[in-house]
């Protein structure tokens, strides 16, 4: 499937970049895609609840974790799917049918399409690609547009489209049926979606871009990264108080200037992205560490800048690997700058962190590689 490609002081700021600096990730550019071309095996261990955590609508979520456990009906050679593959692609693809409604069914309204293939250069599409159904998925007679969440050209999705919510239709439009096909799609001839080249060489038939299956490939380890059960059984003492008291707030909304102590509490107002911390419950980066910290008795000064300075500093050049358990781990504009750090995270050991990432998201585990800027870490307890 090749796309068509188309302050104040109590926030995790700090003063040197005032409101311009926010406490998570720089902003991802969403790519803006639309398909243009024609299970819980294989040791990937994610668990069944976690996705919802990481921003997916529940009823998206249902259909990608549906669609993973029936691929072998359709796919019976297919190996190594999961729910945050097609996750991955779908959030690239239509931002996971954002702005949309999907009923309890599944179906989406209104529906989601491409631009109209006409060769036009709108979207980033010079080739066009005639009409072959008739209008009936895209509303076009005369050209083809991409299709429901995964963007499908009819085309491809006639060949690939399966009844996923077993309904006796086939429908781009429905999340089910989109996820289904998608999965098949994936799997090809009966890929190992476990091993990560295959996978790889699956996401660029999907898109024939370098970027794309690096976007769709970055999506696909949050996601992962956030469903995974954490395993804490090697950590002890004010270190295991820390991570506990921080991973039971996995889901709890990002809130712009949120968290104290005491737990999660609504924030100020407002993010450079426009959030009103005023009106969500939830914590900001700083404000988790803040807590989490608190829970073991340890005051931490409220930006992730001045936390920076707390404790025994572990410099970038020291690496990932570095990070234990319990650390803070800092990301900055300029690593190396104290002064220009915007973000800190609370190290898990084995490269993940317990996250507050940005507006728009909820409490999660992530890979530390993940976010931008990696600054080194600080060692408190």
């Amino acid at each position: 499937m090749k796309a068509v490609k188309a302050w104040r002081k109590w926030g995790c700021l700090t003063a040197l970049l005032l409101a311009c600096a926010v406490c998570c990730a720089p902003v991802i550019t969403v790519m803006s895609a639309a398909g243009a071309l024609a299970s819980r095996d294989e040791g990937v261990s994610v668990d069944a609840v976690g996705g919802a955590a990481v921003g997916i609508p529940e009823r998206m979520l249902a259909a990608y974790k549906n669609a993973a456990a029936d691929i072998r009906s359709v796919s019976p050679k297919c190996r190594g799917m999961r729910w945050p593959v097609l996750a991955g692609i779908a959030r690239i693809e239509s931002n996971h049918a954002g702005g949309r409604t999907v009923t309890a069914a599944g179906d989406i309204h209104p529906r989601i399409l491409g631009p109209v293939l006409n060769g036009s250069g709108v979207g980033g599409n010079l080739t066009a690609f005639p009409d072959t159904d008739a209008g009936a998925w895209d509303g076009d007679t005369r050209y083809e547009r991409a299709v429901g969440p995964f963007q499908f050209l009819p085309a491809t999705f006639r060949a690939s489209g399966r009844d996923g919510n077993k309904d006796q239709a086939v429908d781009p439009h429905n999340a089910d049926d989109a996820a289904l096909s998608a999965a098949l799609y994936l799997c090809g001839k009966g890929r190992n979606l476990a091993d990560r080249a295959q996978l790889k060489k699956a996401v660029f038939q999907y898109n024939h871009s370098d970027a794309y299956v690096s976007d769709v490939l970055s999506w696909i380890d949050r996601y992962e990264a956030a469903a995974k059960t954490v395993d804490l059984s090697g950590v002890t003492g004010t270190v295991a108080t820390v991570l506990k008291a921080a991973i039971a707030q996995k889901g709890v909304p990002y809130s712009w200037g949120g968290g104290s102590p005491n737990g999660p509490s609504t924030g100020i107002c407002c993010s450079p992205g426009g959030q009103n911390g005023t009106i969500v419950v939830g914590f900001d980066c700083s404000g988790l560490a803040l807590y989490a910290f608190a829970q073991a008795g340890v005051e931490l000064p409220r930006t992730a800048a001045a936390q920076a300075a707390v404790g025994a500093r572990i410099p970038a050049s020291a690496g990932i690997a570095a990070l234990k358990p319990g650390d803070l781990v800092f990301f900055g504009y300029t690593p190396g700058v104290d002064s220009t750090i915007y973000h800190v995270g609370i190290a898990l050991g084995n490269g993940e962190m317990i996250n507050a990432a940005r507006p728009g998201t909820t409490v999660r585990v992530d890979p530390v590689s993940a976010m931008s800027g990696f600054a080194g870490g600080a060692r408190i307890l």
